[in-house]
């Protein structure tokens, strides 16, 4: 996607805590490694990640290779409290929050980061003529940022009240001033903050990064000379999963996230792994005015004649949990099960009855009609989430086909299936998956401007849905939850957003070890070790 971008496994850019099998840190791994200095750290993507602008995508592959370019003003812990990044103080509100920087962070070119730095990110971010599409995700649209020099102080307030300001203003990755007034530094990765600088891009191939000798401010009480700290890091683009595989098995990758078949072989050499429970089954209908998914009697229809539990068991190979929540990340701002007994149960005779009440009914071929016009399907699937997604998409094509849709199946790849979502609208369903870790990220993708002028991609408009978020908009932290919960359980009743199946996403190693947050690796807790 090149200008508005959703999660396909999406919203990486937010804190997906991980289940670590092993750890980063020590001399020796279990198998008695020991660590090395001066190694490369070759980690598989599933697709390119496009345009590296860490403000203008929130695609979990473009949010992976950020990371090692970009710091946040916060990380967050294990146990999910705030630590130190880029600010080593803060204090927030729902409408105000201050974060003052640690001394002495320098950007990849050397240049000073100052609190102005800080402030114009969030400025920028806040200001919708610029259509990043963390407004309204992380930093609400109208957020204004001041800065004092002499204390290091950024100074926020918030264009709407927000329960989780300083999660979700603390988790802005922060470009340096060239960037600032140069974004076409940052669509290659320029003008970093964190730990490691680019050196080389090749697009749909590979992207060098080379760590920072000059790089002290890690998160938490983090220490800049540690042994096993990889020299330069390749992120090289492997779509095809066996391939991954096999290259994690020659050792040729050092990292690459695993999700199918693939996962008994890597098992079975006991390869290290790192997980993160992540949304894998979700269905979107394209409600926007003359499409099918507009009148919601289609939406229940077309979701009663699926059996969800065997779509879960083909998409996940029957390792994946019962949806509960859109928001899978542990440890979970909001614990509520707001899926369970909300969606329609698999009826399809029930679900042919339902289209022929709304007057869909069936033409020569077998297809149905209202008003002459075909119940013509396009159903979008993301080819980076693994070969699971074909299959399953093709189950849903054919229960489909049997009720009287004529069903197209497109499949596209992260940067595709955004821009087909937020930009041509050319789509009927959607099976591409939202990942959050806070609620209150959800809000900009189902409701609000539609796009392609927001990233309101289902044009959905659900007022309950609005009404529960305005009231947890004004309470801070967990006492908003049971408003949260609410309002997304006002979204799964009324079928804006299908959610069946979690998927435990393993990021397997070979050669390395490293933790996982935010859904992906986390490049300070990378540690190599000889082979």
């Amino acid at each position: 996607m090149t200008h508005k971008r959703t999660a396909v496994v999406l919203l990486g850019a937010l804190a997906l805590a991980a289940t670590a099998c092993g750890g980063p840190g020590g001399g020796a791994d279990a198998a008695g490694g020991t660590l090395a200095d001066g190694k490369t750290f070759t980690l598989g993507l599933g697709s390119d990640p496009g345009n590296l602008d860490p403000h203008m995508s929130v695609l979990s592959v473009t949010s992976q290779v950020d990371r090692f370019l970009y710091d946040s003003l916060l990380e967050l812990g294990p146990d999910g409290k705030p630590v130190p990044s880029l600010a080593e103080k803060w204090d927030a509100t729902t409408t105000t929050a201050s974060f003052t920087l640690r001394p002495g962070i320098t950007c990849a070119d050397g240049a000073p980061l100052t609190a102005a730095d800080v402030a114009a990110n969030i400025v920028f971010v806040g200001d919708p003529a610029n259509k990043s599409p963390f407004a309204g995700l992380t930093i609400a649209p109208g957020t204004k940022a001041t800065a004092d020099e002499a204390t290091r102080t950024i100074t926020v307030t918030s264009g709407a009240p927000d329960a989780f300001l300083l999660r979700n203003t603390g988790s802005l990755p922060i470009v340096c001033g060239k960037g600032l007034a140069d974004r076409k530094l940052l669509a290659t990765g320029g003008a970093g903050t964190g730990m490691f600088a680019v050196s080389e891009v090749v697009p749909n191939d590979h992207y060098t990064f080379t760590r920072r000798k000059d790089y002290t401010w890690g998160p938490g009480d983090w220490k800049a000379q540690q042994p096993g700290l990889p020299d330069k890091v390749v992120a090289r683009v492997v779509p095809n999963t066996s391939t991954a595989a096999n290259l994690l098995l020659s050792g040729e990758l050092n990292a690459g996230a695993i999700n199918g078949p693939d996962r008994q072989r890597l098992e079975g050499r006991k390869l290290f792994h790192a997980d993160f429970l992540a949304p894998l089954g979700e269905i979107f209908y394209n409600q926007a005015a003359g499409r099918p998914g507009q009148d919601e009697s289609v939406r229940r229809a077309l979701t009663q004649a699926l059996d969800l539990a065997q779509l879960g068991k083909v998409l996940t190979n029957g390792t994946g949990k019962p949806s509960q929540s859109l928001v899978t990340a542990d440890p979970k701002a909001c614990s509520g099960d707001t899926v369970t007994g909300h969606l329609p149960n698999h009826d399809p005779a029930a679900a042919a009855a339902a289209l022929d009440a709304a007057g869909w009914q069936a033409g020569p071929d077998g297809v149905r009609v209202k008003g002459g016009k075909r119940l013509a399907l396009t159903v979008l699937y993301g080819t980076q989430l693994g070969p699971t997604m074909a299959p399953t998409a093709e189950l849903a094509q054919q229960t489909w086909k049997t009720l009287g849709a004529e069903v197209t199946l497109k499949a596209v790849d992260s940067p595709g299936l955004s821009q087909v979502l937020f930009g041509t609208g050319e789509w009927e369903v959607s099976l591409g998956p939202l990942g959050l870790t806070l609620p209150s990220q959800l809000v900009p993708f189902v409701s609000g401007p539609a796009a392609p002028d927001g990233t309101n991609f289902g044009h959905i408009a659900n007022p309950e849905y609005e009404q529960g978020v305005k009231q947890a908009a004004t309470m801070s932290g967990a006492a908003s939850c049971p408003s949260w919960e609410a309002a997304e359980t006002a979204l799964v009743k009324r079928v804006d957003v299908v959610p069946y199946v979690d998927s435990v996403v393993p990021i397997y190693a070979s050669g390395a070890r490293f933790d996982v947050s935010q859904g992906s690796v986390s490049p300070s807790s990378i540690r190599m070790y000889a082979r």
